[in-house]
């Protein structure tokens, strides 16, 4: 009888801590659910073109955890808004699913000044348009080089290949075009700065080609002009007037100092 007894009062015991198990299980996995809201599901709302701090405002509030995953810059859309989103709007997710968004960037990027000095017009346009710049102001001077860049400038300035920009930046190009049949008289440089004769020149079509400075030069623009090949006269007629063409080259001597020319006649009054 004490035996049947024991047998019995064990497997009653079994029993219990079997069922107290099974509750203990029971709780903890519905405890989870609770926590983690399980079978719980939200509708992503459309933040795409949506300022981007709204964008965040309005999924946090949803219950959803937001995560910038790439900034760019798009110029054909508002600067800081919301470019793409993911999940997409009206996707369905669980609960606590993180909104992972591109946007665009708010300051404009930088870009680096592309080499156009030599290239075609069209060309030039073409890698302007690449490295994300415009073209700005054209010009023409004389020049052998006909429809080919001359130089390249930003704000009035000579700008080099490699310098930082903003992205969109005007560029305005100095086109060659062609030399002229037309002559016109050389001019007289002499007893001008350097800054005043070059001006002259480039009023006529004309390029510096050597230019030779005295010893001791500091500042070449307020330098004096002594010298100039060709001159303005032939040398075995002081009155016969040398003729150049635009785009032709004049070398010059410059010095600090005012210096008289040997030969009076090389500059008449």
């Amino acid at each position: 009888m004490a035996t049947a007894f024991n047998n019995r009062s064990f497997w009653v015991n079994l029993a219990i801590v079997i069922g107290l198990t099974f509750l203990i299980i029971f709780g903890v996995l519905q405890m989870l659910g609770l926590i983690t809201k399980h079978g719980e599901y939200l509708t992503v709302p459309s933040v795409t073109s949506r300022n981007t701090a709204e964008a965040i405002k309005l999924l946090e509030s949803k219950g959803f955890d937001v995560t910038i995953l790439d900034s760019v810059y798009v110029d054909s859309a508002n600067r800081g808004t919301v470019l793409k989103q993911f999940p997409e709007a009206n996707s369905t997710v669980k609960v606590n699913r993180s909104v992972l968004l591109t946007v665009n960037r708010v300051t404009l990027p930088l870009v680096d000044m592309p080499s156009l000095q030599g290239k075609s017009l069209n060309y030039a346009v073409e890698i302007l348009k690449r490295s994300h710049l415009v073209l700005g102001d054209t010009s023409f001077k004389p020049d052998f080089m006909l429809g080919s860049v001359l130089e390249q400038r930003f704000k009035g300035s000579a700008i080099s290949s490699g310098a930082k920009l903003t992205w969109g930046s005007s560029i305005d190009l100095i086109i060659g075009g062609g030399l002229a049949d037309k002559r016109i008289p050389v001019p007289s440089l002499l007893g001008l700065t350097y800054s005043e004769g070059k001006a002259l020149l480039d009023a006529e079509g004309i390029s510096v080609g050597a230019l030779i400075p005295d010893p001791g030069i500091r500042d070449t623009l307020n330098s004096f002009i002594y010298k100039q090949n060709p001159g303005r006269f032939t040398d075995d007629d002081r009155h016969q007037l040398m003729y150049i063409q635009s785009g032709q080259l004049i070398d010059l001597w410059i010095s600090p100092v005012m210096k008289s020319p040997k030969d009076s006649t090389e500059n008449p009054q």
